[in-house]
């Protein structure tokens, strides 16, 4: 149960029935009104605004409402105390043995604690990764399927149906480029000397597999071939090479794709056409001039009538072309061509990682999405911004094989990919980050993922020391039985109210499209954790087995798996398996 969510149920009922009392009036739209945790815990449980929001239409003064309405909730099951505050907030005050009732249903929920019905199977399209398939995946790559992945799986946990898909840009330039960077490659291993690498071409030693593999298939099948016999092939058998590399990259991460989009399929199969129609029936597209961009004038801008796309209309800065000079269409056309695709696929809710470069070009997706789906469709845009990649605090020298950056395998070889996908996590997503490697592998506080981790390994420990010590068959039927009035200290309390808000920690996250709030959220809970097994050390009353006392220690025991299963769960968005001990 999202406690949150119930109580704010429990109020928009106190102001229906003030309504229907004629202390209200008839009608008042309730939506804003909420029940969240106050900023001062001091202050209370649970904060509403219901007074505050509701005044203006009400054309009452928010504290009258406050008034009238704390009597009706101090009447609702659970609440001990209702309070007004400034000028009309309230706060709520819920009774311990209601926060310990929360402990059952986290015990018969076990790791699915959390899982909620808020997105009702609506249908969610989230691309991530989509790197171009001309190299490695890189550590910029990596926050990007990490963020992606987990945002995915988020949304997945709190009921909305996802799909997760990768947009392969396999047309355009970039590919030629790898077609005749492949040659090379391939003329070098037929024993051909090929010098230098010219300028434009990619230099990356990871080529030289791609090109022996194509000598190893066709022998010299290609050579004294002109361009245009040899390149279509070549560059579609670099592709497939280096998307198989990227699929086996993505995988030892844990990452795993429902869809692989072809940019080139999509436009072969006249969906690029097919979009310019919808556009162009809607009165959309236009021919026109469009103004140099302010300041310097690009070398190559050109000043001619184009085939222009309204986007202004839909709150970008300019109208854009959806055609070059020679006719052929846009990347933008393409683009907007993929998104009608996933719409005439049922996703009229679409959310794209992408790299922090591509800021620029959200406002125009984002108008191109709403033109073309006549105002049905949304599309959310999380950037990832760069991750540089130290050891000690110094910068980790480039990757050899991929000749400029640093690899994602060179990072899963370094630390694992546990310690990826949670690091990653640890910043939102638009933050710079720094990933240290000694960092993200020592055993402090400070590494996050360790701290959790041991949080977790320190519940099974428990459990093992409870088994030990002659109490065993401890199931869910068991613990959830035990009598949970005998927690009574302010530690546990306290560590029952966290657990408590884990359902709104993750349909909050949900709603934010913003994984990272749940590896916050993870390290709090470990942290009041591991500060009240260090209690214990100090208090021997406070130890979680008591073995003169088999009520207490149940109780305790029942607290102790109610935190790794919450754990377990937090863990499970991110693809990250809890550890059942440290070593």
């Amino acid at each position: 149960m999202n406690l949150f969510r119930h109580i704010a149920g429990e109020i928009t009922r106190a102001l229906q029935d003030m309504a229907a009392a004629g202390e209200l009036p008839a009608g008042l739209d309730l939506s804003a009104v909420t029940a969240e945790p106050p900023r001062d815990p001091a202050h209370g449980d649970i904060a509403t605004n219901a007074a505050m929001v509701l005044a203006k239409p009400a054309r009452r003064k928010p504290r009258e409402i406050a008034e009238a309405l704390v009597g009706r909730l101090r009447q609702v099951a659970g609440v001990t105390a209702a309070d007004i505050a400034g000028p009309g907030f309230i706060n709520l005050r819920l009774s311990d043995d209601f926060w310990r009732a929360r402990l059952a249903e986290i015990l018969q929920a076990g790791a699915a604690y959390g899982d909620s019905d808020l997105g009702k199977g609506t249908p969610v399209n989230v691309e991530y990764v989509s790197a171009n398939p001309t190299g490695p995946l890189h550590v910029a790559h990596a926050r990007g399927a990490v963020v992606g992945d987990a945002l995915a799986n988020l949304l997945a946990k709190t009921g909305y149906g996802v799909t997760k898909e990768y947009y392969i840009n396999d047309a355009g330039a970039q590919v030629d480029t790898l077609g005749r960077s492949t040659y090379l490659r391939y003329q070098e291993a037929l024993g051909l000397q090929i010098g230098d690498i010219p300028e434009g071409l990619y230099p990356g030693e990871y080529l030289k597999d791609v090109g022996r593999k194509l000598a190893e298939r066709d022998g010299p099948k290609w050579l004294n071939q002109p361009e245009e016999i040899w390149l279509p092939a070549v560059r579609d058998f670099a592709i497939d090479e280096l998307m198989e590399s990227i699929r086996d990259d993505l995988d030892a991460m844990g990452v795993h794709m429902d869809v692989f989009t072809s940019e080139r399929a999509l436009v072969q199969s006249g969906a690029v056409e097919a979009a310019f129609k919808a556009l162009s029936d809607a009165g959309l597209i236009y021919q026109g001039r469009l103004e140099p961009p302010k300041g310097q004038k690009p070398d190559d801008w050109e000043d001619r009538e184009q085939t222009l796309f309204r986007s202004t209309q839909f709150g970008d800065d300019v109208d854009r072309p959806l055609k070059k000079s020679d006719g052929s269409w846009t990347y933008f056309a393409n683009d907007i061509a993929n998104h009608h695709d996933k719409f005439r696929r049922g996703f009229a809710e679409m959310i794209d990682v992408w790299g922090a470069d591509h800021g620029g070009y959200v406002k125009r997706m984002q108008a191109a999405v709403k033109a073309i789906t006549g105002g049905k469709g949304a599309l959310d845009v999380k950037l990832c911004q760069l991750v540089r990649v130290l050891k000690g605090g110094e910068l980790v020298r480039m990757s050899k094989r991929a000749g400029s950056f640093v690899t994602l395998r060179d990072l899963l070889d370094e630390v694992g990919a546990d310690v990826v996908r949670f690091t990653m996590l640890t910043r939102k997503n638009d933050a710079p980050f720094d990933f240290d490697l000694v960092k993200a592998t020592e055993q402090s506080r400070d590494n996050q993922v360790w701290y959790v981790q041991y949080a977790h390994a320190r519940t099974r420990s428990v459990m093992r020391q409870a088994a030990a010590a002659g109490f065993e068959g401890l199931d869910a039927a068991v613990l959830v039985a035990a009598r949970h009035e005998r927690l009574v200290d302010a530690g546990e309390l306290s560590l029952i109210k966290l657990l408590a808000q884990w359902p709104r920690q993750v349909e909050a996250a949900a709603q934010a499209h913003e994984p990272h709030r749940i590896a916050f959220y993870l390290y709090e809970l470990a942290s009041q954790f591991h500060a009240h097994w260090n209690r214990g050390k100090e208090d021997g009353s406070l130890r979680f087995v008591v073995e003169a006392d088999r009520e207490l220690t149940l109780a305790r025991i029942a607290l102790v798996q109610a935190v790794g299963f919450v754990i377990q769960s937090g863990l499970g968005i991110f693809g990250v398996p809890p550890a059942e001990e440290m070593r």
